[in-house]
């Protein structure tokens, strides 16, 4: 039976879903789990809570917990990433510095200054589980959770030659929504979704080959439905489609609804994912500090709970039984979608049967959603770039090509930013020892001050020239 290790293991929450999930799946009954992490307490506390769900459902399953990633590795079948690396500490310089610097970030995990700095904590850990995966398990498939999703399966790509996708719920979970919205039934619904993660399109939205999405837009031009979800249904009413990801992660996707308080206030005004500032980060200290404070997970019952809506459990299931089951992935393009760059990840339909995961091709995304994909492509093939190489320049351009970023701040403000954030983490970020950002200050002009003489491209010199004359009458 397989053997699936979760690097990450401790995380509490996650872990525990995946567990489930997997301890479900009748076809995996027999199969070898081992947790991986730093810190054993952790790993040991998902341990005993797995270990009385196997055996309150007289399941059939080996379970153990290790700190050494190679001896969680060697001869796995299937390995899930979902570290973090650096903690809530990391995460909330993450969130505060740039908060002081102007950029309100309402998750910050997978772009904006918080997510390019989450890429560089995890990479150098992505490239030794890549390395050691190489070696003691070549043909095992990487299943990956740990945002930034993107980011991290480009800096993935580059590093060595493993099976991988990224894995997320927002097509799924987004889908229940439209169905809600539309009033009808999710099972009802023919869909395409493709784009980039947390940033994918419905291209189509059909029920019995008719559209749906007239349904979806005049639901949205009603204040009840509008106000559930303001930046995707302006995003929508002005570009035409409906994207993945809640309000909070798309305002900070985009320059249009972060950049002023005014913009804040008419989009971002609902609590959580609404738009509330630091909602993530504050939801995600909040459960650190209930879980440091007390072992839940000892209060649980061990019952089997049914079989979340998150992946993995099924894509295994399809491999090991040969049962086709479609899903969206994240992935190198490679040609998958024409109008994105091949390189960057791309989020696109999949199928996954014993032969493994295929891909489908979509074409070109429409113009204008392509261009919107477009803006946080080049942060994340930079952020990527500058993780793998240790480049604190290139860190410092992925952080100043962000969208949000780029509206609030000028240049030399980004860099003062940046240089705060590697400051503050480089006990997480071991690819950057010894290495600055270099300070740029401001050049003084004085209003009296005469530039030196040089030649002038020959439109300036006719402005110049025509300017003089008018000066003369």
């Amino acid at each position: 039976m397989p053997k699936i290790a979760m690097i990450g293991g401790g995380s509490i929450i996650f872990s525990t879903t995946l567990l489930n999930d997997l301890l479900g799946t009748e076809c995996l009954e027999g199969s070898t789990y081992v947790l991986m992490g730093p810190t054993l307490s952790k790993l040991q506390q998902v341990e005993a809570y797995t270990k009385k769900v196997i055996q309150k459902n007289n399941l059939k399953a080996d379970i153990y917990s290790t700190t050494d990633m190679r001896e969680a590795v060697k001869d796995a079948d299937y390995v899930i990433a979902m570290f973090q690396i650096g903690g809530m500490d990391a995460y909330k310089l993450d969130y505060e510095i740039p908060l002081k610097h102007g950029v309100d970030q309402c998750l910050g995990q997978c772009v904006g200054p918080g997510g390019v700095f989450r890429a560089q904590r995890s990479m150098p850990v992505f490239v030794d589980l890549i390395r050691h995966m190489e070696e003691l398990c070549p043909d095992a498939l990487l299943m990956n959770y740990v945002n930034p999703m993107a980011a991290n399966s480009i800096g993935m790509g580059k590093a060595g030659d493993i099976a991988f996708v990224g894995l997320c719920h927002g097509v799924q979970t987004t889908l229940d929504l439209i169905a809600g919205y539309a009033g009808e039934k999710k099972e009802d619904i023919d869909f395409v979704a493709a784009g980039i993660n947390h940033m994918a399109w419905f291209l189509k939205l059909e029920k019995e080959g008719v559209d749906l999405y007239p349904k979806l837009r005049e639901a949205f031009e009603k204040p009840e439905y509008y106000i559930n979800d303001k930046v995707r249904g302006e995003v929508m009413r002005h570009f035409g489609y409906f994207m993945t990801e809640s309000t909070g992660h798309l305002s900070e996707y985009l320059p249009y609804f972060r950049k002023s308080q005014k913009a804040l206030d008419l989009y971002c005004d609902q609590p959580a994912f609404g738009g509330e500032s630091g909602a993530y980060y504050k939801f995600c200290d909040m459960l650190a500090r209930k879980y440091q404070e007390d072992d839940y997970l000892s209060f649980e019952s061990g019952d089997l709970d049914p079989r979340s809506k998150e992946y993995a459990s099924y894509v295994i299931e399809a491999i090991e039984t040969d049962t086709v089951f479609r899903f969206n992935g994240n992935i190198i393009n490679k040609g998958y979608i024409t109008n994105l760059p091949d390189g960057c990840c791309v989020e696109v339909p999949m199928f996954a049967d014993r032969h493994g995961l295929h891909p489908v091709s979509v074409g070109d995304l429409p113009p204008q959603i392509a261009a919107l994909n477009q803006s946080n492509v080049s942060v994340q093939m930079l952020a990527a770039e500058a993780a793998l190489k240790g480049d604190p320049e290139l860190l410092y351009a992925a952080v100043a090509m962000d969208p949000l970023t780029s509206a609030v701040l000028t240049l030399k403000e980004i860099r003062d930013m940046v240089i705060d954030m590697l400051e503050a983490q480089r006990e997480w970020l071991p690819q950057y020892e010894g290495k600055v950002l270099k300070k740029v200050e401001i050049i003084d002009t004085p209003s009296d001050l005469v530039g030196v003489s040089v030649p002038l491209d020959p439109a300036l010199a006719i402005v110049h020239r025509f300017g003089k004359l008018a000066e003369n009458q």
